[in-house]
């Protein structure tokens, strides 16, 4: 004997009709209209039918409102479901033989009437099941269009509203607004994922209030971006101070940055010009100072020069474009310094543009997905004049490169550094690896593991950049590293005029207590040199010893190095 089994599909469930009506045979008459369709129930008070809609606010599809209850009123009703965002969606069809409230109900939000006597059932049904459908599809058009966490638009409804706007008022200057929070992932790390909800939540409640008062439109784009396209905006400092509004009163720390395209070009597609609000909300990313980027005609001109060099990166890797310069690293432990190594350093020399900047080049990769092809390049470059050099002058020196966070992503990253070194007949130990601290603190379980199961394998790590990231000292006695490489600022700000060195002494300190090698960075006189040696540091790196310099520049330490030997 079969059982019949539960049935939890939408379509075979009966939709639930609110009906508040406090006469009796107005109930039997409508619950006989209805029942056969839909799930109905009724409720002779409006105490009763709050209660009802607050506990059953999902399962009603419509609620059906006779205005003359014997507690209360049914404008009141109708006043409180609309307030109440849980119950703001439902349709109200309101039952009155009184025609004069019509227009207040609707300003009210009613959705429809239906007349006392009744009329015939057919339409009393047929106003139903087209107020449903109505609201139903409402409702789909806002699970599609909007962002659910913060109610504001997803990015591809903005675009089209604002499309919508220009083709409305094509002469009303408007502005492209990015807002962004800073390391938002941080946030979320320290105080979790609901607590990261609600900082959004309040940004995009701020950026809801402008646009309301303003003018406009705005946008949950990403994770942590918003964006708004609103009239000009003569006051930009006043319109941060309220979209931040009391963001940090509760003490997270959570910050904005934001970026302006004042009297966006209407001639540019709408995602170009948030770009260019992106790019300028990007400029003052890690300022402290300043958390409002304005675009302007220089980053016009960096944007061409931009998108010149995205389209030049092919033929440049094809070309060799790239050369490979080398920045000697010296062991200052040794009563004279030894050359220990080197950083291998990518420079782009450009056919007509001259000798491009890493400055300008390397962050744009990184931000448009080339810097792992970048990276996989100087590895083979530096790996074969590692080979070079061992081979024709009987020298092996180790070189270190920059393994970037986006390469730690990729699931083949061991097989291709493990690939490259055999190709070039080196050992594992000769191709060190400068993975930057930052890199660490996203997807840290991931990246961490990976990293081990490099260093397992015979690659010496080195975390770049160490003080400039956000690492844990937990954190920190947990990654797999064999040198910590101080960020070079540190440098520059030790021996500045003030010339306080205590943060350099701690560090250092902090590096000999994991029992890892100290690298220096940016060292440019002796004074600097002989300090970090007295202080316990193990390798220098900087101009004092040199530049850095192509690979046959180079060679001149490397034959100093075995003449000495």
């Amino acid at each position: 004997m079969s059982v019949m089994q539960p049935t939890f599909r939408p379509a075979a469930e009966q939709k639930r009709i609110l009906l508040i009506e406090d006469e009796m045979i107005n109930q039997e008459i409508l619950k006989m209209y209805l029942a056969d369709t839909y799930d109905v129930a009724v409720a002779g008070t409006g105490k009763d039918a709050l209660e009802i809609i607050r506990a059953q606010c999902e399962r009603i599809s419509l609620i059906l409102l006779d205005l003359n209850l014997p507690d209360i009123h049914g404008l009141d009703i109708l006043r409180q479901v609309k307030a109440d965002t849980r119950s703001a969606r439902l349709p109200v069809i309101v039952m009155t033989s009184d025609s004069e409230s019509e227009v207040e109900c609707l300003s009210l939000g009613a959705s429809d009437f239906i007349p006392k006597p009744y009329p015939r059932q057919q339409v009393v049904q047929a106003r139903i099941l087209r107020t449903i459908e109505l609201y139903e599809d409402r409702d789909t058009l806002r699970w599609t269009e909007r962002d659910q966490l913060t109610g504001l638009y997803n990015k591809d409804f903005f675009y089209r509203y604002a499309a919508q706007l220009d083709a409305n008022h094509p002469d009303e200057p408007t502005d492209a607004i990015v807002l962004n929070i800073n390391h938002f992932h941080i946030i979320n790390d320290r105080y979790g994922k609901l607590y990261g909800d609600e900082v959004l939540k309040q940004v995009a409640g701020k950026a809801l209030e402008i646009v309301e008062r303003r003018g406009g439109i705005a946008s949950r784009s990403e994770a942590d971006t918003f964006l708004i396209y609103c009239p000009h905006v003569m006051d930009y400092d006043a319109f941060f101070e309220t979209v931040s509004g009391n963001l940090n009163q509760d003490g997270s720390r959570a910050r904005l940055r934001m970026g302006a395209y004042a009297n966006a070009d209407k001639a540019l597609d709408i995602e170009r010009r948030f770009d260019r609000a992106k790019l300028a909300a990007d400029r003052v990313k890690n300022s402290v100072t300043n958390v409002i980027g304005l675009y302007d005609s220089s980053m016009h001109e960096e944007e061409l020069l931009s998108e010149q060099l995205i389209e030049d990166f092919p033929t440049a890797i094809r070309e060799h474009q790239f050369q490979v310069y080398y920045q000697p690293k010296f062991d200052v432990r040794p009563s004279e310094p030894v050359l220990a190594s080197a950083e291998a350093l990518v420079r782009w020399q450009h056919p007509k543009l001259g000798m491009v900047s890493p400055g300008v080049f390397i962050p744009l990769f990184e931000n448009n997905g080339l810097i792992p092809t970048l990276d996989q390049y100087v590895w083979c470059e530096a790996a074969k004049q590692v080979r070079d050099w061992k081979e024709r002058l009987g020298i092996p020196l180790p070189v270190s490169v920059n393994v970037s966070r986006i390469d730690l992503y990729d699931p083949l990253l061991v097989d291709k550094l493990e690939e490259i070194v055999r190709q070039n007949g080196l050992s594992n130990e000769d191709l060190l690896l400068e993975i930057t601290e930052s890199a660490y603190t996203e997807n840290s379980d991931q990246i961490i593991s990976t990293v081990k199961t490099l260093q397992k394998l015979g690659f010496r790590i080195e975390m770049d950049d160490f003080g400039s990231g956000y690492s844990s000292l937990n954190m920190l006695s947990a990654l797999p590293i064999d040198a910590l490489k101080l960020d070079m600022s540190f440098v520059r700000n030790a021996f500045s005029e003030r010339k306080d060195t205590r943060l350099l002494e701690v560090m250092i300190l902090l590096a000999e207590s994991f029992g890892v090698t100290t690298i220096a960075e940016g060292v440019e006189t002796a004074e600097q040199m002989f300090t970090l040696k007295m202080m316990g540091c193990d390798i220098i790196q900087g101009y004092y010893f040199s530049k850095p310099l192509p690979a046959k520049e180079f060679e001149v330490f490397l034959v100093e190095k075995k003449e000495h030997e």
